[in-house]
């Protein structure tokens, strides 16, 4: 097995440092090899995805990487930012599909901020478009116009064969699951959004057994923080997604604990954690490692259809927190707070 391993900037390398040490003690039959992307990449060679670094990914069965961005680098030109790296390898492998589970272990339940009987049990598969939408649309960018005003361009775009094949990855899985769906869409003021909503609908009779339920982005947002349990798998596109899945992940008491997987399809992906680099904090051994290693642990189940060892890490993960060990963001009452290399640690003893 042939793993890219991009740590990033900020506290990538110490959250994708305690995964690769995870990995490792499991004894698989594995190949890590390391490149720079974001503003790592940037120092290295001036430009934030490399051409060594995109070969690499794409000559590699997987890809398990850590975050982008410093604000230092904001006021390079745009192309040279580190998100525009990210964004490039998401088009470049056709990661078109990101699953990002929000999972409540139960010893987490007094870190949400909402009361434990609202989010006890939660249990979501967010299923987001990930290389269309706003993000990727033409025409962009920030033009001045003849009154010598600015104008500043995006395009919201999606053709239904984009639509139709991330829908049916969220009815493939919902068939795994719960069976139900819920389509987020903005259909009452966006054609590109009521084109979504029309091939959803069109989709659904293949998938008779899967109840199909539309609702608009500003009421799935409401309702994520109303009633959460009453989702099984939500479907949507890329800017929403992005928003909706990182208000999911404060329910399961912070986005430290969402791993996510970023599928071709052929289940290729690039697994991360659903947060940013944090810069703040790097350095300090105080980051989060669990998402890291719970998206290691999706890698394993994607990619390589390893449903085992994904299971040891997750549940190792479970053990951990059950003996106390927390990390700053999701302390609670009577834990033992540890430092990100001290959790890995622990996950790794409880695998053994």
């Amino acid at each position: 097995m042939k793993i890219a391993v991009l740590p990033g900037d900020g506290i990538g390398p110490e959250i994708v440092a305690q995964a690769v040490k995870v990995l490792n003690a499991l004894n698989l039959n594995i190949t890590l090899t390391e490149a720079p992307i974001g503003g790592a990449g940037y120092e290295a060679s001036g430009d934030p995805l490399p051409e060594a670094t995109l070969q690499l990914a794409k000559d590699s069965d997987a890809v398990l990487l850590g975050a982008v961005g410093d604000w230092k680098y904001d006021k390079l030109e745009r192309h040279l930012r580190p998100e525009r790296g990210l964004l490039r390898i998401r088009k470049e492998l056709n990661l078109f599909a990101n699953l990002r589970p929000a999972l409540l272990y139960p010893e987490l339940a007094d870190a949400s901020t909402l009361k434990p009987e609202v989010v006890s049990g939660l249990d979501i598969m967010i299923v987001r478009e990930l290389t269309g939408d706003i993000y990727f649309g033409q025409p962009r960018g920030i033009s001045t116009l003849a009154n010598g005003e600015r104008e500043g361009v995006n395009t919201m775009r999606y053709c239904e064969s984009e639509i139709r094949r991330i829908g049916r990855v969220a009815f493939d899985i919902a068939m795994k699951r719960n069976k139900k769906v819920c389509s987020v869409d903005k259909a009452n003021v966006l054609e590109s959004t009521e084109l979504w909503r029309q091939v959803m609908i069109e989709l659904s009779a293949e998938y008779p057994e899967v109840e199909l339920i539309h609702m608009y982005v500003d009421n799935a947002a409401m309702q994520l923080i109303r009633a959460p349990k009453q989702f099984d798998v939500m479907v949507t596109g890329n800017i929403f997604g992005d928003i909706l899945s990182d208000e999911a992940s404060m329910l399961t008491g912070s986005i430290g604990m969402l791993p996510s997987a970023s599928l071709d399809a052929n289940n290729k992906g690039m697994y991360e954690p659903s947060h940013g680099s944090a810069p703040d904090l790097a350095g300090k051994d105080v980051a989060n490692p669990l998402a890291t290693i719970l998206s290691a642990a999706m890698m394993l189940r994607y990619t390589f259809n390893d449903e085992v060892n994904a299971l040891k890490i997750e549940n190792a993960v479970k053990k951990a927190l059950a003996q106390g060990y927390r990390t700053a963001d999701i302390v609670t009452d009577g834990c033992n707070q540890v430092g990100c290399n001290a959790m890995g640690d622990a996950v790794v003893a409880a695998l053994n």
